[in-house]
């Protein structure tokens, strides 16, 4: 027999109360439909479990043995819900912020910091991500969401809001023709050596080197590094010039490298990536706190 615990809680309401009707108003229902319920558990169990002639209304004999096995029943139901809906509480209030070296610093707090105003008691765990994992470990389930650059060479499932624009900058050795720029354009870098990366992914490396050039001509690329310590050593020994994040210049320093900023190529933008399908209220305030900090331009400065 398979019991339904809300008839059962409709009784104890009707016992607790002695009385059809205040149990009714407590169970916003009317007190026919209530009486009706109370039948339909009796007819379940083949037996009266309230003496309706009492008043106030009592259990039978059936009614008291009955109730006190199914008080358990209830309670024991009671707290395997709340265990469940504490679980869920303590995963919604959870969010796993995935994010590159790059995204860090300035721009990762402001956005947790603009989230907590609508979600104060929000727990971030931030998971670093390697340059390929960057959206796929968003698409993956791997974290919730990530602050990423492009390029993002498959958008399949993603949703994209920007969080900041970061102009570009190009990494330069003291003793080059341009170390005394002001400013530059990309059209001054045409004929330079890049850097590469061998472990890159080549779209990305074609992104940052702004290649294929408006002007058509072929970007070369020299030495291969994997860490900016790496970029800023090749670049000192003036090996080969590379443009970058404006990130650079405020995160890394070298004492023989200095940046300039390029005019005329497209800013970097900063996004907060999450799967297009997820519209979990962590989330949706996640997005709200990204589109905050856009609207507002307080994502810090580069």
């Amino acid at each position: 027999m398979d019991l339904n615990l809300h008839l059962v809680r409709y009784l104890v309401a009707v016992v607790d109360e002695g009385h059809f009707g205040r149990a009714a108003e407590k169970l916003y229902i009317s007190a026919p439909a209530l009486s009706q319920q109370v039948r339909k558990l009796e007819r379940t169990l083949g037996v009266e479990l309230i003496d309706r002639s009492a008043h106030p209304v009592r259990p039978t004999t059936a009614g008291h043995r009955f109730l006190a096995e199914a008080r358990h029943a209830l309670a024991a139901a009671d707290r395997a819900v709340a265990a469940v809906e504490a679980h869920r509480r303590e995963l919604a209030a959870t969010l796993r912020l995935g994010f590159i070296t790059a995204s860090a610093g300035p721009r990762i707090r402001h956005l947790i910091d603009e989230l907590r105003r609508e979600v104060p008691d929000v727990s971030v765990q931030r998971v670093e991500l390697a340059w390929p994992q960057q959206a796929s470990a968003v698409r993956d389930g791997v974290v919730d969401a990530a602050l990423v650059r492009p390029p993002i060479a498959d958008t399949t499932g993603l949703r994209l809001d920007v969080v900041h624009h970061e102009p570009r900058i190009v990494a330069l050795p003291l003793t080059h023709r341009l170390a005394t720029r002001e400013t530059v354009e990309l059209a001054d870098l045409d004929g330079e050596t890049h850097v590469t990366g061998d472990e890159a992914d080549p779209s990305w490396v074609r992104w940052w080197a702004c290649d294929p050039r408006p002007s058509g001509v072929p970007v070369c690329y020299g030495p291969s590094v994997r860490t900016m310590d790496e970029l800023l050593e090749t670049v000192a020994a003036g090996q080969a010039i590379a443009i970058t994040g404006g990130f650079v210049a405020n995160g890394y320093r070298h004492p023989e490298v200095t940046f300039v900023p390029i005019t005329d190529v497209e800013p970097c933008p900063i996004s907060l990536c999450t799967r297009a399908a997820d519209t979990s209220p962590l989330v949706t305030a996640l997005r709200t706190a990204a589109r905050s900090l856009h609207a507002g331009g307080s994502c810090g400065t580069t």
